[in-house]
C-alpha cells in the first residue's frame, strides 16, 4: 500500500516537510484555485508536480500519487443544455493529467454540496476535537435558519420538535457558525461558499432531479468520460456521498453497495472505479465495509481509510480514532492487501492501492492553531501511525516482506 496525504497546496498550513516527517510518500492534492468546469492546463498541473516532486537535498522524495478532486460542474450532474461542453473540459483535463505522469483521479457527483457536517470542533472526552454531524441541529438549520420549501414532510413530528428545541437554545452567534458550517464551503475551494438565499436558489437546480435521474447523469458522464480516462491510462475512482443518505432533498446516488453495483454493470471498464471511504460508507450500519471491500477489490483505486462512531439516534455521528471507530478497520485493511497480493499474482503493475488517513482529530498543539477542518497535521499522524501498524502486523502475519 501507498501511504498518501492529503495537501492543499503551498498555502496549506501542513507542509511538504511535514508529510515527510509523517512518513507519507504519495501526495494526494488538486489544482484547487481553478473552479468547477476549467480546464487544468498541462503547464499548470506540471507547475504542481515540480512542487512536490523537485526534493531538496537531503529531503525524502515525494511523488503525486493521487488527483482529489477534479472538480464535476453542477452543469452536468443536472444535466442542462450546454453540459457537454464541461465533459469534453473535463476530458481535457483528464488528458493533460495523463501526459504530466498522473495517472488516478478521485471525484465524486454529490449535488451541490460536498462532505456534511454541523460542528467542525465537537469536544471529545480526550480533549481532542473531531468533526460531528448531528441531526437535530441540521434539522433546525433546513427546517428554522434555511426555510427549505417542503422540508417539513421530510421530518417526523419529534424530529421537528427537536429541532425546535435545539434552535431555541441557540444564540446567535451558535445559529450562524452553524450556517456556516453546513453552506460556507470546504478547504481547497472543493465547494463553493454561498449566502442562504444563494443556496436556497443553488437547491432549486435539483428540484425536479430524482435519484434515478442523477444516476442516468452519472451514467451518461462516465460513458464519455471512461473511454478518455482508459485510452490515458488513467483510473477513475468516485468517492461515496457523505452522509450516504439523502439530505435537504437532494438525491443521492453512491451510497451503498446497490448503487455501486448498479454503476459498474453500466460501465463494467476497470477505469471506472471506486474510492473506498470507509467512514463515509461506515454512516450506514446496513453496509458491510469487509464485505464491499472483498466484493469491488478490482475497482478500488484509492482508499481513505477513517472511521466513524454512530450515535444512539441512528442519524448522528461523529469521527472516531482510525482503530476505534464502528468499522473494522483491521480486516478492512486485510481485505486490501490481499487483494494487492491478488493483482501481483495476476502481473498488474498497479497492485499498490493508496491509502491516506482521512479527518483526523485536532489534538495537542493543532488545537490552538488554525487549520483547514478534518486535516490537522497531529490528528492524521496519529491515524496513518495506527494504520501503518495494522498493514506491519498483517503483512508480518503473512509472511509479506516488512520492506
Amino acid at each position: 500500500m501507498e501511504q498518501t496525504w492529503r495537501w492543499f497546496g503551498p498555502e496549506d498550513p501542513v507542509s511538504l516537510d511535514h508529510i515527510r516527517q509523517a512518513g507519507a510518500t504519495g501526495i494526494v492534492t488538486a489544482l484547487h484555485h481553478k473552479a468547477p468546469g476549467e480546464e487544468w492546463t498541462r503547464a499548470e498541473i506540471a507547475e504542481r508536480k515540480r512542487i512536490i516532486e523537485d526534493t531538496p537535498k537531503g529531503r525524502s522524495p515525494l511523488r503525486w500519487a493521487m488527483v482529489e478532486s477534479v472538480p464535476v460542474h453542477d452543469d452536468i450532474k443536472v444535466r442542462a443544455p450546454g453540459c457537454e461542453r464541461y465533459i469534453e473540459t473535463y476530458c481535457r483535463t483528464l488528458r493533460n493529467l495523463a501526459a504530466c505522469g498522473i495517472d488516478r483521479v478521485c471525484y465524486n457527483f454529490m449535488p451541490l454540496i460536498d462532505w456534511t457536517r454541523t460542528d467542525l470542533a465537537y469536544r471529545l472526552p480526550s480533549g481532542a476535537t473531531a468533526l460531528r454531524f448531528d441531526a437535530d441541529q441540521f434539522a433546525a438549520f433546513d427546517l428554522f435558519l434555511l426555510q427549505r420549501e417542503g422540508a417539513a414532510d421530510e421530518y417526523s413530528p419529534e424530529q421537528i420538535d427537536r429541532a425546535e428545541q435545539v434552535l431555541a437554545g441557540m444564540t446567535e452567534q451558535q445559529r450562524q457558525r452553524l450556517i456556516s458550517n453546513i453552506i460556507a464551503g470546504l478547504p481547497g475551494r472543493a465547494t463553493e461558499a454561498h449566502s442562504l438565499d444563494g443556496f436556497r436558489s443553488a437547491l432549486q437546480r435539483y428540484a425536479q432531479v430524482s435519484s434515478e435521474r442523477l444516476q442516468e447523469n452519472l451514467i451518461h458522464f462516465l460513458e464519455q468520460v471512461v473511454p478518455v480516462a482508459a485510452e490515458a491510462g488513467i483510473k477513475l475512482a468516485i468517492h461515496p456521498d457523505d452522509p450516504p443518505r439523502p439530505l435537504l432533498g437532494l438525491p443521492r446516488v453512491v451510497s451503498c453497495a446497490d448503487d455501486l453495483r448498479r454503476l459498474f454493470r453500466a460501465i463494467p471498464h476497470p477505469s471506472n472505479g471506486l474510492t473506498l471511504c470507509v467512514g463515509t460508507f461506515g454512516v450506514r450500519p446496513d453496509n458491510d465495509l469487509v464485505e464491499m471491500a472483498h466484493e469491488f477489490g478490482e475497482r478500488i483505486h484509492f482508499a481513505h481509510l477513517r472511521g466513524i462512531k454512530r450515535e444512539a439516534d441512528g442519524l448522528s455521528f461523529f469521527e472516531g480514532d482510525h482503530l476505534a471507530s464502528d468499522a473494522d478497520m483491521v480486516a478492512i485493511v486485510a481485505a486490501l492487501l490481499q487483494e494487492e497480493d491478488h493483482r501481483l499474482a495476476s502481473g498488474r503493475d498497479d497492485h499498490s492501492i493508496p491509502i491516506r488517513p482521512d479527518h483526523g482529530h485536532q489534538l495537542l498543539d493543532d488545537l490552538d492553531k488554525q487549520v483547514n477542518p478534518g486535516y490537522s497535521a497531529i490528528g492524521r499522524l496519529k491515524g496513518l501511525a495506527e494504520i501503518r501498524g495494522v498493514i506491519a502486523a498483517l503483512n508480518y502475519q503473512a509472511g509479506r516482506s516488512l520492506k
